[in-house]
Order: structure tokens, then sequence, then C-alpha cells
């Protein structure tokens, strides 16, 4: 199995791979849609926001690990790809048409072997990372992610807050991780961080070896309740490996957790607000067939 390379291609061309775990143990809101669907405004879903601040923060793909039943809803909401708003606005000029930059989003199921036995937040973002890096090296030893950014569907702060450390971001000698009040993901928050190929290694060695499996030291097979103790991770646990010295930070001002009823009550009721972005940079697009045009192809339908 090929591992993800430690090695940088070309660090003036980095590979940047968003991911938005979505797939994980429900949450205490017992709606009949999916947690990550929760309107956080007018029009605007919790798994948007999340997809949204991966554009901001200047990520090339989008990695989105979620059910595979979910799959053709949220795709629905977001289509195939999101315009990029920052080199959006750089690239307009007076007299011409500003150079549309879109960001492909790919939705990734967790492997059937995972499901109902590693399903939650932390072994998703593990799964898009693979996904990330396998199908990108199927393309070309040069396409591979360097770097991850991880963005969660609960974490309430606005987006632009990141355009100004784009750079960092997709510096690939340090991390980079938001906090706010001196709380970052490490202590539970839903706040965006990066890692590199070597602390993905270093999480999912410390995710295989924490995590009780159906059988015990003996080969008895234990209770449900008691096996496959890693769908219960949480994301500060597994990723407590990721190195964060000398990282750089993004301070926020204020920060919201939705993860509860309790929260989501908390933000809808509070003073600050998002809005959903302006159509042109998110709305449903779809890619065009290859190889077939869609006018010829809709006639022969």
């Amino acid at each position: 199995m090929y591992e993800p390379a430690l090695t940088i291609k070309n660090k003036t061309h980095v590979n940047l791979a968003g991911i938005v775990p979505v797939a994980g143990q429900p949450l205490d809101f017992d709606f009949p849609w999916h947690d990550s669907l929760m309107p956080i405004g007018k029009n605007y879903l919790a798994v948007e926001k999340a997809v949204f601040d991966c554009v901001v923060a200047g990520c090339n793909t989008i990695w989105l690990v979620c059910p595979r039943d979910m799959q053709p809803l949220i795709r629905y909401r977001l289509g195939d790809w999101v315009v990029d708003p920052i080199r959006y606005d750089k690239g307009h000029t007076f007299g011409s048409r500003p150079k549309v930059y879109e960001v492909p989003i790919y939705y990734t199921p967790m492997h059937p072997k995972d499901t109902g036995r590693r399903d939650c937040l932390a072994w998703s973002i593990i799964t898009g990372a693979q996904y990330a890096w396998h199908v990108s090296r199927k393309i070309s030893r040069f396409a591979h992610p360097d770097k991850y950014f991880v963005s969660f569907p609960y974490g309430m702060f606005s987006p632009w807050w990141l355009k100004d450390h784009r750079t960092a971001i997709r510096n690939t000698d340090k991390n980079f991780y938001v906090e706010c009040d001196n709380k970052n993901f490490k202590d539970g928050s839903f706040l965006p961080f990066t890692f590199l190929s070597e602390d993905f290694l270093e999480c999912r060695r410390h995710f295989r070896k924490s995590e009780t499996k159906g059988y015990d030291d003996k080969l008895n097979k234990l209770k449900v309740s008691e096996s496959w103790t890693g769908r219960y991770f949480t994301h500060d646990f597994v990723f407590s490996k990721v190195n964060i010295e000398d990282a750089t930070t993004c301070s926020l001002p204020w920060y919201y957790d939705v993860s509860s009823w309790e929260g989501l009550k908390d933000w809808l009721g509070g003073e600050h607000k998002l809005e959903r972005p302006k159509d042109f940079l998110m709305s449903y697009n779809e890619w065009n067939p290859l190889g077939v045009d869609i006018e010829e192809n809709t006639e022969d339908n």
C-alpha cells in the first residue's frame, strides 16, 4: 500500500487538500436529516460554511467525507465545485471579466469495513486524507497533496478571517491552526487546523493502537458496546500527535460551538451572524461529462 509522500515536490507549487468531516456519531439534534445540514443562517447550512472555510483558506481540492446515503442531498446543495473568492477579486481589473478559479469538491464515503466501527469525525479526517492522497497519486506523482486543511461543520466564525493567512496555511515547513480564547482543536474545539504527511501517519498509528477491536487479547469476542471503541474517539484525542511547535496561529475574537442543540440556540440567538456567500461563489454547479457536449447529450436522451 502506498503511503503519503514525506517529501515536497516543489515548494513553489503546493497542493493543499481541504477535508470536511461529516460522517461521525450522531449528535443530540434528533432531526430526520444529517446533523451537518443544520441551518446556521438564512439559506445557509453548516456543511456549506465548512466548505467555504476551505475555499477562503486557499485549498486546491475539497474532500467531503459523508455517509453514502447523504451524498445526493449534500451534493444537491453544493454541486461539483465552488469559486475561490480571493483569487476572483484579485483577477478582476477594469474593462475585463474576472477569472473564475473553480475548486472541485469530491464526495467520499466511509469504507464499508469502517462503517459502524470507526465512524467518527476523527476517522473521517483520516479517510479524507487517504482518499485525497490515493486518488491524486493515481493521476500523477506530482498531484498528491503536500498539506491538509481541516474544517468542521460545527464551528462558527467568520471565514474571511482566514484570507490573510493563506500563505501561512500553505506553508509546508510548519503547521497552522485557529484558536479562540487560547483554545484550539487539541482542546476539543471545532476550529480549523492543518497537518502534514508525517502528522497523518502518527495520528493514524495512534488511532489504531488505541482502539479496541472485536476481540480481546485472548481472542474472546467482546460485546457490541465494548468493541470497536474507535468510533467514540474525539478529534482532539486522535490528532493530539499533530506537531504544532512553531506553528502559525490565527486568533479569533469570537467562536461558537454548534455541535449541540444548546450551542445552536446560542448561535442563532447571539449577536453575530453569517450570511450565505453570493450565488456566483457558491451554488449548484456540475462539470460537463468528459468528451460529451451537454446539449448533444440532452437531445440523445
